[in-house]
């Protein structure tokens, strides 16, 4: 059954930081912080719309949603709870910062209805969450999950490629370490330099030297490959299509498609290691994932085009197994 949420931005408003990546509005591309009526009537519209509202979650997303004035995170939770529970949608979902967790909002969120909490932990190397002015620490990543998980919340990472002063080594322990805390979910989001963010501010100066594109869909896809194989579901990789992001973006890792990008790699990394010295591969995949397995605009087809080799990719509706070898 897939899952799926509705969600309601709540843009900035809790964010004790103005990370050296953020702009929030470009986003969100929400401006006005909605409150009680916009929750009910979101709710409203939604559960007359969805399918199966059991597999469906209310979320706050957009900022660090237990930093909010407790008063109106309360407003937004009170008027999300009469629409969780029997006939209704699964739960509530919210994302925050590791630093703004604590026994007494836990104990707050879970008495609202919430089932699941993201944290948007980004990195977890002390020397890149400082250089991005992230105002926490990996052991405030690790302290705050153990605690979430402790009152049987679902736990969700937030993490960031390519950020500020960040290597393929550090991207690399980060994983470690995320796969170490082991949440439900994961995210993963190659970075976006915005305008009017610091992070815009270094890139233009030269300070900031980004990886290039192709560097960064390898390290996403080793990630997105690993996450799966540890059990921890990948449920976003890149940022949504949104023409704010487009419009207000000056260099980064952006793509509509990017996950797809990733998936196609997955697939053409599998084919480097059978290529061997064959002049033709011939391979089985599902025919769900027959667009992944030839890459965006046939680029694994090109690939071993380029280098004399054929692929053919032949797709099986009965297919379980991502890859059979035919010959």
């Amino acid at each position: 059954m897939s899952h799926s949420n509705i969600s309601i931005f709540v843009p900035h408003v809790g964010c004790p930081h103005k990370c050296a990546f953020c702009d929030q509005t470009t986003i969100t591309g929400k401006q006005n912080l909605p409150h009680a009526e916009n929750v009910r009537n979101t709710c409203e519209q939604a559960l007359s719309q969805v399918n199966d509202p059991t597999e469906t979650e209310i979320a706050f997303f957009g900022g660090s949603f237990t930093a909010i004035p407790r008063k109106y995170m309360m407003e937004l939770l009170d008027a999300a709870k009469p629409f969780v529970g029997s006939n209704a949608f699964k739960g509530i979902r919210i994302s925050t910062r590791p630093d703004c967790i604590d026994d007494e909002v836990l104990s707050l969120l879970r008495n609202s209805g919430v089932t699941a909490i993201e944290l948007g932990a980004q990195s977890l190397s002390d020397k890149v969450l400082s250089a991005n002015e992230r105002g926490h620490t990996a052991a405030d990543v690790f302290s705050a999950s153990e605690l979430i998980r402790s009152y049987g919340f679902e736990l969700g990472l937030q993490m960031m490629v390519g950020l500020y002063m960040s290597t393929y080594e550090e991207e690399c322990a980060t994983m470690d370490s995320v796969c170490s805390i082991h949440p439900d979910t994961l995210r993963i989001y190659p970075t976006v330099i915005l305008k009017n963010t610091h992070l815009a501010e270094l890139y233009e100066s030269g300070r900031y030297k980004t990886m290039s594109f192709d560097e960064v869909v390898g390290i996403c896809a080793m990630f997105l490959e690993r996450a799966e194989n540890e059990g921890i579901r990948v449920i976003k990789c890149g940022l949504h299509a949104s023409e704010f992001v487009e419009r207000d973006m000056i260099g980064g890792f952006y793509h509509p498609a990017f996950r797809e990008l990733c998936e196609g790699r997955i697939y053409l990394e599998r084919f480097k290691k059978i290529a061997a010295d064959k002049k033709t591969i011939r391979v089985s995949v599902p025919a769900k994932n027959i667009s992944k397995a030839v890459g965006q605009k046939r680029c694994n087809i090109k690939f071993f085009e380029e280098r004399g080799i054929k692929l053919v990719v032949i797709s099986d509706k009965q297919q379980t197994e991502p890859l059979i070898v035919l010959d």
